[in-house]
């Protein structure tokens, strides 16, 4: 029998925890910590650990979509907040 591949859905440093809670609260993944390589500014080369979503990848392509979309709405709210 194969075994099931999992996917994961890193969330960049700064992901507001609310879209993160919905996330997990929402679908059924699992939250992990991934070891991810930097590659920006000073911290070229470093590695650090992020937290990701890691789930099936029929569920993980509907995670990305839901993710994008409520980015997109906190940051639609923050430029209103800002008057922007």
């Amino acid at each position: 029998m194969e075994e099931e591949q999992y996917y994961d859905l890193v969330f960049p440093p700064g992901t507001p925890r609310t879209i993160i809670r919905e996330i997990i609260n929402t679908f059924d993944v699992e939250l992990v910590e991934r070891g991810e390589q930097l590659s920006f500014a000073n911290m070229e080369g470093d590695v650090r650990n992020l937290i990701a979503a890691r789930g099936k990848k029929e569920t993980m392509i509907e995670v990305e979509k839901f993710f994008r979309d409520k980015l997109q709405d906190f940051i639609d709210d923050s430029d209103t907040q800002t008057g922007v």
